[in-house]
C-alpha cells in the first residue's frame, strides 16, 4: 500500500511539473509561431500552431523599421555592466554579513528584503532628479547605475545564503595549514561560491536585459534606447500592434537570455565542493 501511494505521489508530482512546463513554454512557442507567420495567417480566424507558409519577412521588416541591432547592443552593455558591478560589490559585502553576525548585519539583511518591496514609481522621481543633477539623463552610464542599485540588494541577499552554506571548518583547516586570510578566501571560499556568483550574475543580467520602466523614463533619444523600449515602437498611435514584426523582434530579444543560461547552467549546479580538496 505504501509503495502504491509513493508511486502515485511521484506520478502526481511529475504531472504537475509537466503542466507547469507547458504553462511556461506556451507563450514562447506561440511567439515563435507568430514570428514566422505571413500576414494572411496572422489575421486568420482559425490560428494554427505551425505556420502553413513560414516566412522571414517579419524579421526583415523588423530590422528595416527599427534599429534593433543598436538597441540590442545598448541592452547588452547595460546588462553586462550591471551584472559585473553588482556581483563585484555584493560578494565581499555578503561575506562580511554572513561571517560577522551582529545586530547591524541583521538590520542590513532585513532592509535588503524590505527594499525589494518598493515599487518602481516610488523611486523613479528621486532617481531622475539625482541623475539630472549628475548630467546622466539619456546616458547608459546613468542607466547602469540605476540597474546596479536596483539589483544589488537581491544579489547581496542571494550571496549571503551561499556564503553561510560554506562550512567554517574549511577556512579553519586552511588557517591551520598556514594559509593566509587572502589565500583562504581565494583558494577555498571563492571556488565554493562560484555557483552562487554565477547564479547571481545571471539574475542581474536577465533583470537588466528585460527591464523597461527605468529605460523608458531615463533614455529619451532613439540613439540610446534599449531593446525593450524599442519594441514598443511596433505599436501604432492607437495601440494597434504590428504583430508579425513585433513577434519577430521579441523572439530575437529573448534569445540572449536563453543562450546565457544554456552556457552557464552547469556552472550553477556544478563545482559546489571544488575548493574543499587540499592541493
Amino acid at each position: 500500500m505504501t509503495i502504491r501511494t509513493s508511486r502515485s505521489a511521484r506520478a502526481g508530482q511529475y504531472l504537475a511539473l509537466l503542466a507547469y512546463l507547458v504553462f511556461l513554454a506556451f507563450p514562447f512557442l506561440w511567439l515563435v509561431s507568430t514570428a514566422f507567420k505571413p500576414p494572411r495567417e496572422l489575421g486568420s480566424l482559425h490560428p494554427t500552431w505551425v505556420p502553413h507558409s513560414p516566412t522571414l519577412d517579419n524579421f526583415r521588416q523588423a530590422f528595416d523599421e527599427q534599429p534593433l541591432l543598436a538597441a540590442a547592443l545598448h541592452s547588452l552593455v547595460a546588462a553586462l555592466s550591471a551584472a559585473v558591478i553588482a556581483v563585484v560589490l555584493a560578494t565581499p559585502m555578503a561575506y562580511v554579513m554572513a561571517r560577522h553576525r551582529t545586530k547591524l548585519s541583521a538590520a542590513a539583511t532585513g532592509w535588503v528584503v524590505v527594499s525589494q518591496a518598493f515599487p518602481f514609481v516610488l523611486v523613479i522621481i528621486p532617481l531622475f532628479l539625482i541623475l539630472k543633477n549628475l548630467h546622466l539623463i539619456n546616458s547608459l552610464v546613468g542607466l547602469v547605475m540605476v540597474y546596479v542599485v536596483w539589483s544589488l540588494p537581491f544579489a547581496l541577499w542571494m550571496l549571503v545564503g551561499y556564503v553561510r552554506a560554506v562550512p567554517r571548518e574549511l577556512e579553519e583547516a586552511a588557517a591551520v595549514d598556514g594559509a593566509s586570510r587572502l589565500r583562504t578566501l581565494v583558494s577555498v571560499v571563492a571556488p565554493l561560491l562560484a555557483p552562487g556568483i554565477v547564479a547571481t550574475a545571471l539574475f542581474a543580467f536577465i533583470t537588466a536585459w528585460n527591464e523597461f520602466f527605468f529605460a523608458l523614463v531615463l533614455l529619451k533619444t532613439p540613439s540610446t534606447q534599449t531593446l525593450p523600449v524599442v519594441l514598443t515602437h511596433f505599436l501604432g498611435a492607437e495601440g494597434v500592434a504590428d504583430l508579425g514584426p513585433l513577434a519577430a523582434a521579441a523572439f530575437l530579444a529573448t534569445l540572449p537570455s536563453l543562450v546565457v543560461f544554456a552556457l552557464i547552467q552547469k556552472r550553477i549546479t556544478g563545482g559546489m565542493t571544488a575548493g574543499a580538496v587540499k592541493a
